[in-house]
């Protein structure tokens, strides 16, 4: 870690602020503007926030789309207006008899590709407006399924909730960018039909990132750190070292040849100078490699 300005923070965001809060924060104590974040957390969700300074916001473009993992606990037996457990209860029913077993067959616990309803109460833009102000302005939108991947989705507690008809389920799921997991909460429950909403989520990893070196924003505080480029880009891309003469062209926006057969991907793929320094992200395609972002000083 080094307290230079150009890096990624990544933050153990507390319930209660927004992701726009924490990049607020991070602003002031890095004494700069340029500042931005990957993949926003709901107010209510806690755990990996990943935030990039000054060049390191070039990262975060292609962070987005890195696979995330989470600890979500679901209340099921009602739903609400927005999915979670800060929306008004619109529907009631008995969840006392779900059981591990009810949980674990594939129509209900499905993974894989899916097709997903963003929340109403939502960011997602429709013609323009983000959903959730349409629907606070009492004219929610009729949002389109899209796909989204879970690759896991593990139950690990089921508990008795409330006045005994609600039933409370600890889960860990790992998916794709875009999913939401307060729609995986709604969709459980509709499959049920006792309804459903989800009540604490705790993001837990960003791709190459996880809690185990995410600071909570008091311990920024104290002392401000970043993850310098070089070793932020090793965490979350394939990797790609550098010749001299590589290095070079590729600082001028040059393209080189593919890497070695088999290992070429779509990208990105981050590419290292022999001094170990990030000079580009690459995208690999049709036997040439081309720069998708430059960070070393042509």
């Amino acid at each position: 870690m080094t307290s230079g300005k150009d890096g990624l923070v990544i933050v153990d965001k507390p319930g209660g602020l927004t992701s726009h809060d924490v990049v607020a924060r991070i602003r002031r104590l890095a004494g700069t503007r340029r500042v931005g974040h990957a993949g926003t957390l709901d107010p209510m969700a806690t755990g990996v926030l990943v935030v990039g300074v000054e060049k390191a916001t070039r990262l975060l473009g292609y962070l987005t789309l890195t696979e995330k993992r989470y600890d979500a606990t679901i209340r099921l037996g009602q739903s609400t207006s927005t999915d979670d457990a800060e929306g008004e209860v619109t529907f009631t029913a008995s969840a006392k008899d779900v059981s591990a077993a009810v949980l674990s067959q594939p129509e209900i616990n499905k993974t894989g590709e899916i097709q997903q309803v963003p929340p109403a109460v939502s960011a997602i833009k429709v013609d323009g407006q983000r959903a959730y102000k349409l629907t606070r302005a009492g004219a929610a939108p009729e949002l389109k399924s899209r796909p989204v991947t879970v690759y896991e989705f593990t139950v690990t507690d089921i508990r008795p909730a409330g006045d005994g008809d609600l039933t409370e389920v600890d889960a860990t799921v790992r998916c794709s960018s875009g999913t939401y997991i307060r729609a995986l909460a709604r969709d459980l429950g509709d499959k049920l039909g006792t309804g459903g909403h989800l009540t604490a989520l705790r993001r837990t990893r960003v791709g190459g990132y996880g809690l185990d070196t995410a600071k909570t924003l008091d311990q920024l505080a104290e002392r401000f750190e970043v993850m310098p480029l070089a070793e932020a880009a090793a965490a979350a891309f394939p990797r790609r070292d550098l010749s001299a003469d590589e290095a070079r062209r590729l600082a001028h926006g040059g393209r080189l040849a593919a890497g070695p057969p088999g290992t070429g991907t779509p990208g990105p793929v981050a590419a290292f100078a022999p001094d170990g320094s990030l000079v580009a992200l690459l995208a690999e395609q049709d036997g040439q490699a081309r720069p998708l972002a430059v960070f070393a000083e042509g």
